[in-house]
């Protein structure tokens, strides 16, 4: 048994793994793990939340279900998102540490035991960082975007290093046991619970089949709903051009009647100029400060649920652990 078993913390694993149009690796990443998980711990199981696949991934799950009582599936009402899947099979985790991992084997099951390793050296959370990454044009401009937004949220030093091959400890989960949004980041709900966060650069294999659906669409879209759902600084950025407008009124109209002193004549269209830069500054400045106020209160009122559930494979299998 692996040398990570001699801490007591992680005696048993659970994998969370959201699903979408998978169909062709379901199978495959369901047996990989089964070899692997248990060398680690005494006890495991393997999540699969079905993201309203479009291809036969629920039926494949339910009978891998039926096979193993160590896998549970639970089938999403719609689309809900790879971060919102995540939160809920991360809440019906049972076990002392969850690893999250996409379905595609691009994340292989073999490097779990360095993450874990990792885990042990005081971390509470670990991410597993590719080596490189090689995307199109498109894509890799959406990522850059989508990690600086992230940057906004958690901090460069942090966002650098975060992907969606991760473990943590299931106590940090109690940090957002009320969340209750619909847009949801697992990394910025992460850092909501702990500070002690790292990161091991593994191999990360080819897909399989099919192709990615982080378009540069979606990418986008999500980098927007962190900025706006989990940082001020969109609202910061708009006090400082009010208050950058605001000033450059001001010295337009200081030049103003400097130049009315020295000339004698005030130049119409330069005085409105400044007039309307001053008001139009000020006005964008208070909007900015109100809505500092008015996103902490947003922050507070979160109450639509992330997710909605359809059906559950494998229940009776949770019932015979507990």
């Amino acid at each position: 048994m692996d040398s990570a078993l001699q801490s007591p913390e992680w005696r048993s694993i659970s994998v969370v793994t959201p699903v979408y149009n998978g169909e062709a690796s379901i199978a495959e990443l369901c047996r990989r793990l089964g070899e692997v998980l248990p060398r680690l711990a005494t006890e495991y199981e393997i999540i699969l939340v079905n993201d309203d696949s479009r291809d036969r991934s629920w039926e494949i799950i339910s009978e891998v279900c039926s096979r193993s009582s160590n896998v549970r599936g639970v089938n999403l009402m719609r689309n809900y998102g790879q971060h919102n899947a995540l939160l809920c099979g991360i809440r019906a985790a049972q076990c002392d540490v969850i690893v999250t991992m996409d379905d595609d084997l691009q994340h292989p099951p073999e490097e779990i035991p360095r993450l874990l390793e990792q885990l042990e050296q005081r971390f509470d959370v670990v991410y597993g960082t590719p080596k490189a990454e090689q995307h199109g044009f498109l894509r890799a401009l959406a990522s850059r975007i989508t990690r600086l937004a992230l940057s906004m949220a958690i901090g460069s030093e942090l966002a650098k290093n975060v992907s969606a091959f991760r473990v943590f400890r299931t106590r940090l989960r109690d940090a957002f046991a009320e969340y209750q949004s619909p847009f949801v980041s697992i990394d910025v709900l992460l850092t909501w619970a702990t500070t002690r966060i790292g990161a091991i650069t593994v191999g990360f294999q080819p897909r399989r089949s099919g192709v990615s659906t982080y378009t540069f669409k979606r990418l986008l879209r999500h980098a927007l709903d962190m900025m706006t759902g989990f940082s001020t600084l969109p609202l910061q950025l708009a006090s400082l051009i009010g208050f950058s407008c605001t000033l450059l009124g001001i010295a337009v109209f200081l030049y103003v009647v400097v130049r009315y002193c020295l000339e004698g004549s005030v130049p119409g269209f330069p005085f409105l100029a400044s007039i309307i830069a001053i008001f139009s500054g000020a006005q964008l400045f208070a909007l900015g400060v109100i809505g500092e106020y008015l996103a902490r209160m947003h922050f507070r009122t979160m109450n639509q649920p992330p997710y909605a559930v359809r059906a559950i494979a494998g229940e009776e299998n949770k019932t015979q652990r507990e």
